[in-house]
Formats: structure tokens, sequence, C-alpha cells
């Protein structure tokens, strides 16, 4: 069964899109799964990392983008349809050569004009009711081709995000362990929540929270963890996962679209790939416990 999960946090720079690339490629790559980014922010850096910037303009140009999707449900009536999912899936992506299971349907920066204007969609070319079904419509034939689907939603609670969220299972909420950066964590678990409960016998699990860019001995950061582990038994914030991702020039050098032969060779070598590969591995064990 696929596995669907979305990426949110509603601060940005916390490492959201490289935890989701990371743990994307080493599924891939290491354990083995088919795995599909699909990447809603319209920052567009889960793209590049994976396709590289000089790929993903000739895909842009050629309007072989999410864009393009939810441009079309702006149309007027009787204007075709110019989304083609198979021109935008973009097969074999990441530039580790290890990595050979690994799909993409890429972002644009043009999402930044039409997410404000998607409220008012009305019922349209993918014979859907409500703007957040969009995305759900339009990939749920190559969905099951896919172990997991990892999506990497925008740092907001906006309609892009919950078309991302539409069609998840689960989600995980990456952040830095700092006060701005986990204060919107019980705000995200009770919208997800109340949107679940308008969607007919579905649920969308809160699968873990990722602490990344991580300091040891840093007053700020371990006092952050205590709040989080106290507010994770109260229900505040959903569970900690076991692996910490430490701060450090190796990850922050892999957003970086240059070719790698392994995923440590991307990911560093000094523990920054063992962190990430344990993540994957827990993140794994706790999607296949869902199913």
């Amino acid at each position: 069964m696929t596995y669907v999960i979305s990426m949110i946090n509603l601060k940005g720079g916390v490492g959201k899109t490289t935890t989701t690339v990371a743990l994307a490629e080493i599924l891939a790559g290491d354990l083995g799964k088919r795995v599909l980014v699909i990447d809603l922010d319209p920052q567009t850096n889960a793209t590049t990392m994976l396709l590289g910037e000089k790929a993903w303009a000739t895909a842009n140009a050629q309007g072989f983008t999410l864009a393009t999707l939810f441009k079309d449900s702006l149309r007027p009536d009787g204007d075709p349809p110019k989304f083609n999912l198979k021109s935008t899936l973009h097969q074999g992506v990441s530039p580790v050569k290890a990595v050979k299971k690994l799909d993409l349907l890429p972002s644009s920066l043009d999402l930044i004009d039409v997410q404000d204007r998607l409220a008012a969609v009305p019922a349209g070319n993918y014979y859907t009711d409500r703007p957040v079904d969009l995305l759900h419509k339009a990939t749920r034939k190559i969905v099951p081709d896919y172990d997991y689907v990892l999506i990497d939603c925008p740092p907001n609670l906006g309609i892009i995000t919950l078309n991302g969220l539409r069609m998840s299972q689960g989600y995980v909420i990456p952040t830095k362990p700092d006060v701005l950066s986990t204060y919107g964590i019980p705000q995200i678990m009770t919208r997800v929540k109340g949107f679940a409960e308008g969607l007919a016998d579905e649920e969308i699990v809160p699968l873990g929270t990722v602490i990344n860019m991580y300091r040891t001995n840093t007053t700020v950061h371990d006092t952050t963890l205590r709040a989080l582990r106290s507010d994770v038994k109260s229900g505040k914030v959903p569970p900690l996962f076991a692996s910490k991702i430490p701060q450090g020039d190796a990850v922050a050098g892999a957003a970086e679209f240059a070719a790698a032969s392994t995923l440590r060779q991307r990911w560093g070598y000094q523990g920054h790939f063992d962190q990430l590969k344990a993540l994957a591995i827990e993140f794994d064990e706790r999607a296949q416990a869902q199913l």
C-alpha cells in the first residue's frame, strides 16, 4: 500500500525541505522504496535539489509543473486543461547515483501568483466540487505506483497545503528546537484535525516531529526539547522522532544539485547521514504501523 505524507511547518527556515529530500533519497536509495516527491512549495527548493536549476527552468518554461494544474482550475469554463501529468512527472531524479527509484512532480514560482486565487475555484476540469481536491484528483492514477509519496508543503495552511493534506494519511512536522519554530505546532495539529473531520471516513495522523539543526550543549535547544516532550505527553505536539539532525555545513551543502556517488557523500560524513538514515528507518517503521 502507498503511504502519503505531508511535510509541514508554519515557519520557514526549519529544514523542512532538506528533511523531505533526505528522507526521499534514503528511502529510495538505501531502503529500496519507490518514492514520489510532490513539491507544493513555491520556493521550488525540493525541485532544484532533485532536478537541478537548468532542468527545472526548462520544465517551467514548458508549463510542466504543478502550477499548470492549479492554473487550469482558474481558466474560464470551456477552456481545455493544459496540465499533462505524464510530461510533468520526472522519473529517476536525484544527483546521487545510488538513488534509482525516486520521481518528482515539480513546483514553480508561479504558484505564488495563483495560490491566493484558489479559494474561489469553481467545479472545474478535474470534476471536483472543492479546490482542495485538485491535486488528489489529478494524481490518483499514479499514487499506487509508489511505496511513499512525500509532499513538501508551503509554510502556511492555505489551499495549496490543504491539497497536500487532502491526499495524505499522515503528516510530519520538521522544526528547529527554538520558541519561534515550535510555537505554531499546536495550531497545525488543531487545523489538520479540523480539516480531516470534514473528510468522509478519513484520518490524517500526526506521524511525528523531527528536530532539525540541533546543537548540543545549547540552553535554548535543551529547554525547548524539554518543553516539546512535555507537550507530547499532553497531546499538543506529535511524538518526537528519536533521531535529531545536527546543525552543520553538510546538510546545508546538500541543497546544491551536485553529482554524488553515495548518499553519505551527499549528506555528510560526520554523523549527519547516520542520523538521517536512522530517521528514515524510524519514519518507515511508523508509517508501516499505520498501514
